[in-house]
Protein backbone atom coordinates (compact mmCIF):
# COMPACT_ATOMS: atom_id res chain seq x y z
CA UNK A 1 0.00 0.00 0.00
CA UNK A 2 1.48 3.25 -0.98
CA UNK A 3 1.97 6.36 1.25
CA UNK A 4 -0.61 8.50 -0.54
CA UNK A 5 -3.26 5.25 -0.08
CA UNK A 6 -2.46 5.39 3.61
CA UNK A 7 -3.18 8.89 4.17
CA UNK A 8 -6.57 8.62 2.13
CA UNK A 9 -6.73 5.80 4.48
CA UNK A 10 -6.16 8.14 7.81
CA UNK A 11 -8.39 10.93 6.31
CA UNK A 12 -11.40 9.15 5.33
CA UNK A 13 -14.30 11.70 5.76
CA UNK A 14 -12.24 14.84 5.62
CA UNK A 15 -10.93 16.99 2.54
CA UNK A 16 -8.01 16.00 0.72
CA UNK A 17 -6.30 17.74 -2.22
CA UNK A 18 -7.04 15.88 -5.19
CA UNK A 19 -2.88 17.08 -6.67
CA UNK A 20 -1.93 14.80 -3.66
CA UNK A 21 -3.65 11.71 -5.71
CA UNK A 22 -1.92 12.67 -9.00
CA UNK A 23 1.03 10.04 -8.88
CA UNK A 24 -1.35 6.85 -7.22
CA UNK A 25 -3.55 4.48 -8.30
CA UNK A 26 -6.40 5.94 -6.94
CA UNK A 27 -6.45 9.21 -9.19
CA UNK A 28 -7.08 7.00 -12.22
CA UNK A 29 -10.48 6.11 -11.40
CA UNK A 30 -11.84 6.22 -8.37
CA UNK A 31 -11.48 9.62 -7.12
CA UNK A 32 -14.89 10.03 -8.22
CA UNK A 33 -15.84 8.50 -5.42
CA UNK A 34 -14.23 10.27 -2.80
CA UNK A 35 -15.92 13.70 -1.21
CA UNK A 36 -14.23 16.90 -2.88
CA UNK A 37 -15.11 19.94 -1.03
CA UNK A 38 -14.19 23.68 -2.13
CA UNK A 39 -13.58 25.49 0.76
CA UNK A 40 -13.83 29.52 0.62
CA UNK A 41 -12.80 31.72 3.13
CA UNK A 42 -16.11 34.28 2.89
CA UNK A 43 -16.21 36.86 5.93
CA UNK A 44 -15.33 35.33 8.99
CA UNK A 45 -16.40 31.85 8.14
CA UNK A 46 -15.49 29.18 5.60
CA UNK A 47 -18.54 27.78 3.14
CA UNK A 48 -17.50 24.56 1.49
CA UNK A 49 -19.14 24.00 -2.00
CA UNK A 50 -19.04 21.23 -4.18
CA UNK A 51 -16.93 22.17 -7.57
CA UNK A 52 -19.11 20.29 -9.94
CA UNK A 53 -21.82 22.90 -8.63
CA UNK A 54 -19.26 25.89 -10.05
CA UNK A 55 -20.94 27.84 -12.97
CA UNK A 56 -19.05 31.16 -13.07
CA UNK A 57 -16.18 32.57 -11.57
CA UNK A 58 -16.17 37.12 -11.88
CA UNK A 59 -13.35 38.95 -11.25
CA UNK A 60 -14.70 42.28 -9.13
CA UNK A 61 -11.30 44.44 -8.23
CA UNK A 62 -9.54 42.69 -5.88
CA UNK A 63 -12.32 39.90 -5.47
CA UNK A 64 -13.83 37.16 -7.07
CA UNK A 65 -17.48 36.42 -7.41
CA UNK A 66 -18.23 32.56 -7.80
CA UNK A 67 -21.74 31.93 -8.92
CA UNK A 68 -23.45 28.20 -8.28
CA UNK A 69 -26.65 26.39 -10.03
CA UNK A 70 -28.24 27.28 -6.60
CA UNK A 71 -28.08 30.88 -7.34
CA UNK A 72 -25.91 31.34 -4.54
CA UNK A 73 -22.89 34.14 -4.89
CA UNK A 74 -19.52 34.18 -3.10
CA UNK A 75 -17.62 36.91 -2.49
CA UNK A 76 -13.75 36.26 -1.93
CA UNK A 77 -11.04 38.50 -1.77
CA UNK A 78 -8.19 36.98 -3.64
CA UNK A 79 -7.08 37.45 -7.36
CA UNK A 80 -8.23 36.05 -10.39
CA UNK A 81 -5.44 34.28 -11.99
CA UNK A 82 -4.82 32.23 -8.18
CA UNK A 83 -8.50 31.51 -8.44
CA UNK A 84 -8.05 30.26 -12.36
CA UNK A 85 -4.74 28.07 -11.29
CA UNK A 86 -6.63 26.39 -8.40
CA UNK A 87 -9.84 25.77 -10.14
CA UNK A 88 -8.55 24.34 -13.39
CA UNK A 89 -8.47 20.70 -12.45
CA UNK A 90 -12.07 21.30 -11.85
CA UNK A 91 -12.78 21.87 -15.00
CA UNK A 92 -12.55 26.45 -15.02
CA UNK A 93 -11.30 27.77 -17.98
CA UNK A 94 -10.43 31.19 -18.31
CA UNK A 95 -12.82 33.21 -21.33
CA UNK A 96 -11.86 36.66 -20.31
CA UNK A 97 -9.32 38.10 -18.31
CA UNK A 98 -12.24 38.64 -15.86
CA UNK A 99 -14.27 35.72 -16.06
CA UNK A 100 -13.70 31.67 -15.43
CA UNK A 101 -16.41 29.54 -16.75
CA UNK A 102 -16.94 25.52 -16.15
CA UNK A 103 -16.56 23.67 -19.24
CA UNK A 104 -19.58 20.84 -18.17
CA UNK A 105 -22.08 23.89 -18.28
CA UNK A 106 -21.09 25.41 -21.90
CA UNK A 107 -23.65 24.26 -24.47
CA UNK A 108 -22.88 26.33 -27.46
CA UNK A 109 -19.92 28.50 -29.19
CA UNK A 110 -20.94 31.38 -31.76
CA UNK A 111 -18.34 33.22 -33.20
CA UNK A 112 -18.34 36.79 -33.60
CA UNK A 113 -17.43 39.19 -36.87
CA UNK A 114 -15.00 40.63 -34.51
CA UNK A 115 -12.59 37.24 -34.10
CA UNK A 116 -14.27 36.67 -30.36
CA UNK A 117 -16.54 34.14 -29.48
CA UNK A 118 -19.88 33.70 -27.25
CA UNK A 119 -20.80 30.52 -24.80
CA UNK A 120 -23.53 29.71 -24.10
CA UNK A 121 -24.33 28.23 -20.72
CA UNK A 122 -26.98 26.13 -19.33
CA UNK A 123 -29.73 28.33 -18.76
CA UNK A 124 -29.12 30.86 -21.39
CA UNK A 125 -26.61 33.12 -20.01
CA UNK A 126 -24.03 34.12 -22.67
CA UNK A 127 -20.06 35.31 -22.11
CA UNK A 128 -18.03 36.74 -24.55
CA UNK A 129 -14.82 35.45 -24.96
CA UNK A 130 -11.99 37.24 -25.66
CA UNK A 131 -9.47 36.65 -29.09
CA UNK A 132 -6.56 36.33 -26.09
CA UNK A 133 -8.35 33.21 -24.48
CA UNK A 134 -9.75 31.43 -27.23
CA UNK A 135 -7.22 28.81 -27.11
CA UNK A 136 -8.79 27.76 -24.25
CA UNK A 137 -11.86 26.79 -25.94
CA UNK A 138 -10.52 23.35 -27.49
CA UNK A 139 -10.59 21.87 -24.44
CA UNK A 140 -14.08 21.88 -23.46
CA UNK A 141 -14.35 18.67 -25.42
CA UNK A 142 -12.37 15.74 -26.17
CA UNK A 143 -13.63 14.89 -29.18
CA UNK A 144 -14.27 17.36 -32.50
CA UNK A 145 -16.05 15.72 -35.33
CA UNK A 146 -15.89 18.10 -38.60
CA UNK A 147 -13.67 21.08 -39.15
CA UNK A 148 -12.58 22.38 -35.69
CA UNK A 149 -9.76 25.08 -34.62
CA UNK A 150 -11.32 28.67 -33.16
CA UNK A 151 -9.27 30.97 -35.69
Amino acid sequence: MSSVDRLIQRKAGSVVDPTLLESSTMAKGSLANFPQKIGLKVGRKIVFIDPRELIAVHAENSYVSLRLESGSVYLVREPISHVAEKLGRYGLIRIHRSLLVNMSVVEEVRPHSTGEYFVRIRGGKEYMVTRTYKKNLSSLASLWIGPTGFQ
